[in-house]
């Protein structure tokens, strides 16, 4: 693909994630800035339209996304996360059992050999995951499928069971005034920084997670009051719909048609699952249930981090639990795939 034809399809998916945030903005679906830009990129990708984000602007995406996470710590933040690691401790059991049973269903019912199965069922990290399989001349078409189907179904779908099944019980957004300029700056600058230190230690999504780790120590301790202007959380929220339906660049009809079912199946077997250990979390933890689902579910980081932002609920709960079950998966996943693969 020539530069300029890379610069339309850019263009293209982010004109079609802007008309499908406001369509679903007119028609009161929750999240509309992310989940209709969503669902209208994966559509125009699934019609043949190519995008591949740039990895600087997907690392300033990130970077914007991370501050405007860590712009909600509060001094109530540290009081809450004294029972982090107990629902970190039921989130590690859920992935490892998402893992199994999805293996299960995509080897045992869908006929998948035991890798790909193995690969597909992973519940996040898809960036590693496919590194795994690219170093093993493994092919990754149906593992991407599978795995993008998963996130965008997630995130399509989570929005809408927190918003209709627990519409009262959501606080709602409050107003925040924006954050100067100046502050905004320093942060950045200081973010960039530490993502690039991030980087280089390979922590998964370094530049959201720096952007996090700066944003709430500015944040709880009043240096850099305020939030991100409307403009830019809506424009980062419909770029990251359209990251999300960019995964579909390139799938063929034949491809998409063979993989869906599997897609499917893992992402209804990671619902379940969440569903119970949720249940579990929120009855023996005084934690909401709508913020423990968007929390444990097995989405992208930075997607349900915007859902919880969107939706007025603590996105650094919602985001520490997710980048908890991507490290879970950095130390668990090439343990189990080097058993697997040596079989």
């Amino acid at each position: 693909m020539t530069s300029d034809n890379a610069a339309m399809g850019i263009v293209l998916c982010l004109l079609a994630g802007c008309a499908g945030a406001f369509v679903f903005a007119q028609i009161g679906m929750p999240a509309a800035a992310l989940t209709g830009s969503a669902l209208a990129v994966s559509l125009v990708c699934l019609a043949g339209a190519r995008m591949e984000l740039p990895a600087l602007w997907r690392d300033l995406l990130f970077l914007v996304l991370g501050i405007n996470i860590g712009s909600g710590a509060t001094s109530e933040t540290l009081q809450a996360a004294v029972k982090w690691p107990l629902t970190i401790s039921i989130l590690s059991l859920s992935v490892i059992a998402t893992l199994l049973l999805s293996r299960w269903v995509l080897s045992r019912q869908l006929g998948y050999d035991r890798t790909t199965a193995m690969l597909a069922s992973t519940p996040g990290h898809l960036s590693f995951v496919l590194g795994i399989a690219t170093d093993r001349n493994i092919d990754t078409t149906p593992i991407a499928i599978i795995q993008s189907t998963r996130v965008l179904f997630i995130t399509l779908v989570v929005p809408v069971v927190v918003t209709w099944g627990f519409g009262d019980s959501l606080p709602g957004l409050t107003p925040v005034e924006n954050m100067s300029l100046w502050h905004l700056a320093g942060l950045a600058i200081a973010a960039v920084g530490l993502g690039w230190v991030f980087q280089r230690l390979h922590f998964p999504a370094a530049y959201l997670l720096a952007g996090m780790v700066v944003s709430a120590a500015g944040h709880m301790s009043e240096i850099t009051p305020g939030g991100l202007p409307w403009v830019m959380q809506t424009g980062a929220m419909v770029a990251m719909g359209a990251l999300i339906g960019s995964r579909y660049s390139g799938v063929s009809g034949r491809d998409l048609r063979k993989a869906l079912m599997g897609g499917l199946c893992v992402t209804s077997v990671g619902f379940a699952v969440t569903l119970l250990c949720v249940a579990i979390s929120a009855w023996f933890l005084d934690i909401s249930i709508p913020l423990l689902l968007i929390a444990f579910v097995p989405g992208g980081v930075e997607g349900m981090a915007a859902i919880a932002i969107l939706l007025g609920m603590d996105p650094a709960f919602v985001a520490a639990h997710h980048l908890s079950r991507l490290f879970i998966l950095s130390l668990i996943m090439p343990i189990w795939a080097k058993r697997t693969l040596n079989r």
